[in-house]
Formats: C-alpha cells, sequence, structure tokens
C-alpha cells in the first residue's frame, strides 16, 4: 500500500493530502541530483586535495630519485672542483714559478662555454631547472679540465726545453725532512723574537739540532760565505736564471766563493750564530734581485701530501727565530 503524504491546512485546521504534481516531482528531483552533485564535488576535492593518484605518486617517486641522483652528482662535482682547484694553484703558484711562464688568468680558467642557447633548449624539458644546473656545472668543469690540460702539455714542453734552468732553480728543503723538528716561521709578516715587533720575515726558518747537515737547493756558484750581521755565518749562492739562494745562522760554512755546487751538496751545518734564538737555518730565494716565497720551491723532493703539509707550516704566523 503506498503511503499518502499530508500537510497542515492553518485556514481549515485540518490535515489535507498533499497532490502529487508534474512541478514537485521534477523539483524534488533537481534537489537531489544537486545535492549529490555537491556532495560528490566535495568529495573529490578532498580526496585530490589530501590523497594522490598513482600516477601522481609515480611522478612523485621519480621526482624523489631525480634529485637524490642531482645531489649525488652534485657532491660528486663539488668533490672534482676542489681537486682542480688544487692544481690550477700548484699550476699557477709551482710549476709555472718553476718554470718562470705566465700563470693563466682566472679569467680563461672560469670562461664559459658560449652556449647559452644549448640551455635555453633544455629549459623547455622536464625537470628543466635541475637538468640545465647540473649540465651547466658539467660543461664548466669540462672546460677547466681542457684548460687543465692544455697547460699540462705547455708546461711538459717547457721541461723538455729547460733541463739546465730545472737544474738551477731551488727545488729541494735546505733540511733533510726527516732532520726537521718543526718549521718555526715561514714567509710574511712575523713578530720579531728580539723585539717582539710585527715586520716582514723574509725567508723560512726550519728548525734541526745543531750539527744537521744543510744542503745547496739548486746548481750553482758560492758567492758569500762568512759572517754576515743578523744572518751570523752565511752562504750565498748564485743559480743563475735570476735566482740566488741565501742559508743564515750556520754554525759551519764548508764551502768558498767561486766554489761550484750541485743541488743536494752539503754546504755547511745548523747552527744558532748572529741574530738566532735557537739551532735552525735561515732560508731564502731570491727572483731577479727580488725576495719570493720559499715555499713555491719544494717540488722536487716533496709529494703532494707533503707539499700540502709544508704550505699549512708556511702559513703560520708564530714567532720567528730570527
Amino acid at each position: 500500500m503506498k503511503k499518502r503524504k499530508f500537510h497542515f491546512n492553518p485556514q481549515t485546521l485540518s490535515f489535507e493530502p498533499i497532490v502529487e504534481n508534474a512541478w514537485r516531482k521534477l523539483r524534488r528531483v533537481l534537489t537531489y541530483l544537486l545535492a549529490s552533485a555537491f556532495g560528490g564535488a566535495v568529495f573529490f576535492l578532498v580526496y585530490f586535495t589530501f590523497f594522490s593518484s598513482p600516477r601522481e605518486k609515480q611522478l612523485q617517486q621519480e621526482r624523489a630519485r631525480m634529485e637524490a641522483q642531482y645531489d649525488l652528482l652534485s657532491r660528486q662535482l663539488d668533490e672534482m672542483r676542489a681537486v682542480m682547484a688544487d692544481l690550477s694553484a700548484r699550476d699557477n703558484n709551482l710549476y709555472r714559478v718553476m718554470l718562470q711562464a705566465d700563470s693563466i688568468p682566472s679569467s680563461v680558467r672560469q670562461l664559459a662555454t658560449g652556449r647559452a642557447h644549448y640551455y635555453d633548449q633544455i629549459l623547455k624539458m622536464t625537470n628543466s631547472e635541475l637538468v640545465v644546473n647540473i649540465s651547466r656545472q658539467v660543461n664548466q668543469m669540462r672546460r677547466q679540465i681542457y684548460v687543465q690540460s692544455q697547460s699540462y702539455d705547455e708546461l711538459a714542453e717547457l721541461v723538455r726545453s729547460n733541463q739546465d734552468r730545472l737544474a738551477h732553480t731551488p727545488a729541494i728543503q735546505p733540511v733533510l725532512n726527516h732532520d726537521l723538528t718543526r718549521m718555526a716561521s715561514g714567509y710574511g709578516v712575523r713578530v720579531d723574537p728580539v723585539y717582539h715587533t710585527r715586520r716582514m720575515h723574509d725567508g723560512m726558518d726550519f728548525t734541526a739540532p745543531k750539527g744537521t747537515d744543510i744542503y745547496a737547493t739548486a746548481d750553482g756558484t758560492v758567492t758569500t760565505a762568512e759572517w754576515k750581521g743578523g744572518y751570523g755565518n752565511c752562504v750565498e749562492i748564485s743559480h743563475g736564471y735570476g735566482y740566488l739562494t741565501r742559508y743564515g745562522h750556520m754554525s759551519r760554512i764548508m764551502v768558498k766563493p767561486g766554489q761550484k755546487v750541485h743541488r743536494g751538496d752539503i754546504i755547511g751545518l745548523v747552527g744558532s750564530t748572529g741574530k738566532s734564538t735557537g739551532p735552525h737555518v735561515h732560508y731564502e730565494v731570491h727572483l731577479n734581485g727580488k725576495v719570493v716565497n720559499p715555499a713555491n720551491y719544494y717540488f722536487q723532493d716533496l709529494s703532494p701530501e707533503q707539499y700540502d703539509q709544508m704550505m699549512q707550516m708556511a702559513n703560520n704566523a708564530g714567532q720567528m727565530m730570527d
């Protein structure tokens, strides 16, 4: 039996049956459809706001993997840049100094590859920013490697054509590593041990036991072998090609002026003569009449690790011993 619906008529004060006409039916259907559509829209809005579709999840996973690979490549490139920076520093400050060749300007080493249109094309690709960034770094590294390779080719040719110059270029420490106790001070502005004021220190101080052998650092001719003021017993060697080396505070001089010496010959013994606060050898390198940093002239008897350690010690700003 079909249920009938009634409504209260306030005029007759009685319940009267509701007559179902086409308009009422249509309005009820429309109301139901609108409510369903609104509920469905709210449901999908909430679903897509807080939940990802399978395709979105796949894209998110792919992006996460790409970002992880990008981070790994970036770390590897950072390590490569550190190695390249070390090679560049050695090239300019060590090898080219040794061969008296001009340094390569940083503008050349860092020169862009000139392929801007290439990056513009990549920008249109998926995950373009990541791709452009890593591509730019790789191309920059390729450019630096190319420049460094060309530089080494040039240096190799200079070495082949400059054997005599190399023999007369300071290239070792004046005392052996196993005889060193420490390096008291490097080249640069330092604290005077007597007057306690800051002044330029023109060489490097190598402390060693009294009587330790002191070696000529390159082939040359002894020009000075005598007492020389604050240097005490001092030896100076002219090597030609603009080079002169000085060794101070010796306890004993073992060469004479005019004597020819070769790299590695013993020229004296460590002491503390002259203005000195303890046994050591004060070592200077002069090039074309100007004092230069001796730390750039130990390339023949030091490994890369020992050279790095030497450079760290050379930057020591502690008190001098003379």
